[in-house]
Order: structure tokens, then C-alpha cells, then sequence
């Protein structure tokens, strides 16, 4: 695994989940890390997970969905650390199993505004700043519903299409920049999110492992591994790329 030492690692959506255990590996290899994130109980939780493991990094509480507070965000990451080297854009929220036709309007645009509007937000202001220092790193969190459609979550199908399309472009736009952007791609992790759909229908997750080649769900600290690989050195070569971890879905 890479080396983060005497680097700044920005995670939103850091208060629980595969943002939580990213937060803690970027510690863990040395960075400096930011923790962002609505839930301000689970953000600082994060937090002190990172101090006691002998790590440095601070929360705030920021809503990826507006402008204000996205910018304020980056603006104290660059106040506190003097400069951001690593993002990862992973806050989202779900939607409730409903056919195209049955989706409310009030549903879409929150999915909207958070999912996609949300990392739209964050991959302007951080790159602002990585062109400033002379380049960077980002990641967002995509979904398999970004490579496959799903007839039940199809606002969230939209969304999370439309971040591997903001990731592709960003990518483009700035790699004479030195910036890279890739986004990871997660099928069914051991998450907050999976674990409410889990709960709410009876043999849900039998049915859930059932789609998967691996046979099991996956663990956030997968994924982890797989945003700091991404972030890494060993990734220099990498851009553009919407990086599927779903022990073998989507290859059905």
C-alpha cells in the first residue's frame, strides 16, 4: 500500500461506512485527513477513531449539496493543513425501490442535488485548489448502477451514471493539469445504506449474496484499499477510469 505520509486526504460522507474506513487507512499511511460529513456524532466518532490510533485529523460538518458550504469546506481543509492532495467524493444517500413512472419529484432532485450536484460541487472547488499547488488527487464514489441500469432505483441509476460522467470529463479537463480523477464503482458493501434495504424486506440479504460470483457482501475496508490504491503513485497512469469493486456482479 502507498505512502501518504505529508499528504492532506479530504473524505465526505466520512461518518460512517466505506467513507469512515477510508478516512482511517489515509490516517493510517500517514495522512493528514479531513472529515466531512452531515452527521456530526459519526463524524467526530471518525475523528477520534483516527487520534487514538495516534493520527491527525479534524471534522466538518458540511452538506456536499451546497455551494457554501462546499467551499467552506475546502477553505478550512487548506486553512488547517496548507493544501489538499487527495479527495475522496463518496457522501450519496438512497432511494427507495420505486418503478420510473412511481419516482416523486421531491425524491429526484434530492437525489440529485446530493449525488450528483454534490460531487459537482466538491470536484470544483478541490480541483480550484489542486490547479493552485500544481495538482492532486480525486475519487468518487460511482456505483455499479453507474455501469448498469436498475429498474427500481432509477433515479439513483441516473445519478450515479452521471458521476462517472462528471469523473470522465474532469479527467480530461485536467490531466495536462496534473490531476487525476477516477471513481470506484462498489456492488453490495457491508454498509449503513445496505444494511437499512437489508432490514426492511425479509431474506433480503440471502438474495443480495445470491447475485454476487464471490458469494459474500463486501467489507468497507475493501474499499479502502481500493481509494487509496486509486490515490496512490502506483496509479500514475490512471485517469478517467470508473474502477468496478463488486466481487464479480456486474460480469454475470
Amino acid at each position: 500500500m502507498a505512502d501518504f505520509a505529508g499528504k492532506v486526504a479530504l473524505v465526505t460522507g466520512g461518518a460512517s461506512g466505506m467513507g469512515r474506513e477510508t478516512a482511517l487507512a489515509f490516517a493510517r499511511e500517514g495522512a493528514k485527513v479531513v472529515v466531512a460529513d452531515v452527521q456530526v456524532d459519526g463524524g467526530e466518532e471518525t475523528v477520534a477513531m483516527i487520534r487514538k490510533a495516534g493520527g491527525e485529523a479534524i471534522f466538518v460538518k458540511a452538506d456536499v449539496s451546497k455551494t457554501a458550504q462546499v467551499k467552506a469546506l475546502i477553505d478550512k481543509t487548506v486553512e488547517t493543513y496548507g493544501r489538499l492532495d487527495c479527495a475522496f467524493n463518496n457522501a450519496a444517500v438512497e432511494e427507495e425501490n420505486c418503478l420510473m413512472a412511481d419516482c416523486t419529484e421531491e425524491a429526484f432532485d434530492r437525489m440529485v442535488a446530493i449525488n450528483l450536484k454534490g460531487v459537482w460541487l466538491c470536484l470544483k472547488y478541490e480541483i480550484q485548489q489542486m490547479l493552485k499547488q500544481g495538482g492532486g488527487v480525486i475519487v468518487n464514489t460511482a456505483s455499479i448502477q453507474g455501469i448498469v441500469g436498475h429498474a427500481f432505483l432509477t433515479a439513483y441509476t441516473g445519478t450515479k451514471h452521471g458521476v462517472v460522467g462528471l469523473t470522465k470529463s474532469a479527467a480530461l479537463g485536467y490531466a495536462k493539469a496534473g490531476i487525476r480523477v477516477n471513481a470506484v464503482c462498489p456492488g453490495p458493501f457491508r454498509t449503513p445504506m445496505l444494511q437499512r434495504y437489508i432490514e426492511s424486506k425479509p431474506g433480503a440479504e440471502e438474495r443480495v449474496i445470491s447475485t454476487i460470483p464471490l458469494g459474500r457482501i463486501g467489507e468497507p475496508r475493501e474499499m479502502a484499499e481500493a481509494v487509496l490504491w486509486l490515490c496512490s503513485d502506483r496509479c500514475s497512469f490512471i485517469t478517467g477510469h470508473p474502477l468496478v469493486v463488486d466481487g464479480g456482479l456486474v460480469a454475470w
